[in-house]
């Protein structure tokens, strides 16, 4: 038995099809063009503010309109939850790692708002123990404390972090943390040029992963 850890957006959720909604609707209160699907999902990774200011940038906006623009964006966001979708095989493997023992949490840097919010959506929330957004702490993804908070709130021990993007890769190396990449969300670089211990597009293949790595992290630590 042990702990693994998931971020979610990219992750457990394709939710870039209601980013992509409310981001536009902010837009269109200032005259601006709206995004397309492609464009809103490379904007998703660092946070609600990144992801605006990103929004402003390619609209080329006043940067002084970022508190604004954050603050519709917010207010859209924590209920934007009917475009998203659970990537295939997500509960099963919830499933299948919750009996074999395991204990699960969420490290994300969607705002924890909207976080518990599509978690409550999807009948998820008592799935997971512990749940860290972008905002539960003052530092975020790809600084290691949240990561290292929620493992610490989860018990400690043995632990994998399931992720799918540079920012994830970057959070579990840098928290010293095995990393697994699933390789069909959002991110942007070639699978070989993030640190991982593992990789898989099928979340079918998850439970053995998580088996064979927590089985190595604890012979190590003994």
């Amino acid at each position: 038995m042990g702990i693994v850890i998931f971020d979610l957006d990219g992750t457990l959720i394709d939710s870039a099809p209601d980013i992509c909604a409310a981001g536009n609707t902010v837009l269109a209160l200032h005259g601006a063009a709206p995004m397309d699907l492609p464009e809103a999902t490379g904007f998703i990774g660092s946070g609600a503010s990144v992801l605006v200011a990103r929004m402003i940038a390619a609209r080329r906006l006043e940067a002084e309109l970022h508190a604004t623009l954050l603050a519709q964006f917010l207010e859209r966001y924590e209920d934007a939850v009917h475009l998203t979708r659970l990537y295939p095989g997500v509960l099963d493997t919830l499933d299948a790692l919750a009996a074999a023992g395991h204990t699960l949490g969420i490290c994300t840097n969607k705002p924890e708002a909207p976080t518990r919010a599509v978690l409550r959506h999807f009948n998820l929330t008592d799935r997971f123990a512990a749940v860290f957004g972008g905002d539960t702490l003052a530092l975020r993804k790809p600084d290691p404390a949240p990561l290292l908070a929620c493992h610490a709130a989860l018990g400690g021990g043995p632990v994998l972090y399931v992720g799918d993007s540079e920012v994830d890769a970057e959070t579990a190396q840098r928290a010293d943390l095995p990393f697994a990449l699933f390789t069909k969300g959002y991110r942007k670089a070639a699978i070989d040029t993030l640190p991982h211990a593992h990789a898989f597009g099928d979340f079918a293949a998850l439970p053995a992963i998580v088996a064979a790595s927590l089985a190595r992290d604890a012979w190590v630590a003994d």
